[in-house]
């Protein structure tokens, strides 16, 4: 009675239809490499024969041996020779033959994960801290990727296993099965309260490890603030904080272990000696031979080590389902919507020559936090301006340019993309969407530069791109005046984040990069704070001096180029209002 009624709070609860959820979403990647379980299931049920094989015959050569059989020790002998190097053979085949499977089933269900993962809704992702995504890619991928390759071939071999040697006992004397399963209950038992417990000990593994994986991220990519405020010692501080937590934590499991160790220690030695003392008097008695009783002590130590084994598939499966609802809660998130590329694709090269418009109307928005940005926004750049976006920090600057690239979906109101400057009739134009971030060629704040060189960084948004197109972005952007003097020029190598440059080389590079892709429109989110004022109108000049019809949107705390856009809007009262002149020169001279 008290089983039930805490089955049924557990199903009132919510906790077996979770349980179940998770199985399921398990079995979607189990059920796409059934031949491999089929092989892995194939190889332990020939190596658990070899086995059995290798018992019988240690026991005919045992009888022999004290019988006196001269004549046939040589021929078993040679048989248990050949069983064991057999066996050793197999072994190493089937081990090298796993590894490569398990490699390849790892390696595709990681790629899938991290496919998903990048297509997720932005701002629900955005939820999680970095490091905690990283170990549920990596941590949590790769125990579903072995669970799904190795638990149900396990359970199936360990059942064989355990059943094998239990028919082999009975075959030979059906009395050495019931010391041969005197642990079977302890077991059994085990498994019940360790069930609860291993649960929750994985649950918090998963979010220590995540923390700690957060915390060295952190701190590493943050290195440069932590020595310019002289946090070393703090940060140390946080460091022995988190390890002494981990320590802490694993203290625990390992009392966990060590009780469950001893506790089946102690049961396996009460079998194993119960066997011994059985099967010596077995012997004396004359009822079996030497043979047979190391036969049974052999498969005594079957039974008790695959009934262990089975019973560990219990904490194993709620590892498995611990790890698939952490995956499960980003995946199953919102994704993206990429199904109309090919219309994107079709409309741009339509318009390719005329440049592309964009436009919002009346848009709402709210942050999930509760913030409100916009309320009612209009908005619109056309091919060959230049049109700013200016205001306080905190106004909805970088907002509107997420709004653009579609990492956010407006609350009301309209966003789309037409061809030309004005919207010919019957032209519905583009939505904007994932799909149409290809118009787009984005610059935002701060370093975005990666490891490699300059030419690898550029290239990653065209990579087919010649030197020749490179060194003609470079130019556009100012940068080739600099890059040409490198030891290296273009091949130069560039640390994390673009170490070895200076933050306004770093954003030349940058700028490079978008013209580059050639897109129809180019965003800069303050991707010229970090350059002199000379340098910034050079770099925007030369950008509307280049007779592809591009589309510039820039937002600016510095009024300095103000003069250079066509439009400027002013954010104001969670709406997008184009300023006067005189408030444009206004802003100038308080500047």
């Amino acid at each position: 009675m008290e089983f039930i009624k805490k089955f049924i709070n557990k199903w009132i609860d919510g906790s077996i239809d979770k349980v179940i959820s998770e199985i399921k979403w398990i079995y979607l990647y189990a059920k796409k490499y059934w031949m491999a379980m089929i092989f892995y299931t194939a190889i332990g049920l020939v190596g658990t024969l070899v086995s059995f094989g290798t018992s019988l015959v240690s026991k005919d050569l045992i009888d022999i041996i004290t019988g006196h059989q001269a004549g046939e020790v040589v021929k078993y002998f040679a048989m248990t020779i050949g069983l064991a190097v057999g066996g050793m053979a197999f072994s190493q085949l089937s081990g090298y033959l796993n590894m490569i499977i398990s490699l390849k089933v790892d390696n595709e269900i990681r790629g899938e994960i991290f496919e998903k993962i990048l297509v997720t809704d932005w701002e629900s992702i955005t939820e999680y801290h970095s490091g905690d995504l990283l170990t549920r890619w990596s941590s949590d991928t790769s125990n579903i990727s072995s669970g799904v390759l190795n638990y149900i071939p396990n359970a199936i071999i360990y059942f064989f296993k355990f059943f094998g040697s239990l028919a082999i006992v009975l075959y030979y004397d059906p009395t050495f099965a019931i010391f041969a399963l005197l642990g079977t209950p302890v077991s059994l038992i085990m498994s019940r309260t360790l069930m609860k417990r291993m649960r929750n000990n994985n649950d918090r593994s998963a979010k220590m490890n995540a923390k700690m994986s957060g915390f060295n991220q952190e701190t590493f990519v943050n290195i440069q603030t932590i020595k310019a405020f002289d946090l070393v010692e703090l940060y140390g501080r946080y460091l022995k904080q988190l390890q002494q937590d981990y320590l802490d934590m694993k203290i625990d499991f390992q009392k966990l272990s060590i009780k469950t160790s001893v506790l089946m220690s102690l049961v396996g030695m009460v079998v194993s000696y119960s066997c011994y003392g059985w099967g010596i008097y077995r012997v004396f008695s004359g009822a079996i031979s030497y043979g047979t009783m190391t036969l049974f002590i052999s498969m005594s130590g079957n039974l008790t080590g695959a009934l262990n084994s089975l019973v560990s598939l219990v904490p194993g499966a709620i590892s498995l389902t611990t790890s698939a609802r952490r995956l499960m809660d980003i995946v199953e998130m919102p994704q993206e919507d990429y199904s109309k590329r090919a219309e994107a694709d079709a409309y741009e090269k339509a318009h390719r020559a005329e440049g592309i418009s964009v436009e919002l109307k009346d848009v709402d928005y709210t942050y999930h936090t509760g913030t409100e940005v916009f309320r009612g926004a209009s908005f619109e750049a056309h091919p060959h301006e230049i049109v700013a976006l200016v205001g306080p920090s905190g106004e909805g600057k970088t907002t509107l340019l997420r709004l653009l690239l579609a990492l956010l979906k407006p609350k009301a109101g309209k966003e789309y993309l037409y061809g030309g400057s004005r919207r010919a009739s019957g032209d519905e134009g583009i939505e904007l969407a994932p799909f149409s971030r290809q118009f787009f060629a984005y610059v935002p704040q701060g370093n975005t530069m990666f490891s490699g060189t300059i030419a690898e960084n550029l290239r990653k948004v065209k990579e087919d791109a010649s030197d020749e197109e490179l060194k003609t972005a470079l130019e556009m952007a100012c940068a080739w005046e600099f890059v040409e003097k490198l030891p290296h020029g273009m091949e130069t190598k560039l640390h994390e984040r673009g170490g070895g440059l200076s933050e306004g080389q770093n954003q030349r590079l940058s700028i490079a990069r978008a013209i580059l892709r050639k897109a129809p429109i180019l965003l800069l989110d303050e991707a010229t704070s970090a350059l002199d004022v000379e340098t910034e109108r050079r770099v925007l000049k030369n950008i509307m001096a280049d007779t592809y019809p591009r589309t510039c949107i820039v937002t600016t705390h510095r009024p300095t180029v103000l003069t250079m856009c066509n439009r400027v809007y002013g954010i104001r009262d969670m709406k997008c209002q184009v300023l006067t002149e005189e408030e444009i020169r206004q802003r100038i001279e308080e500047f």
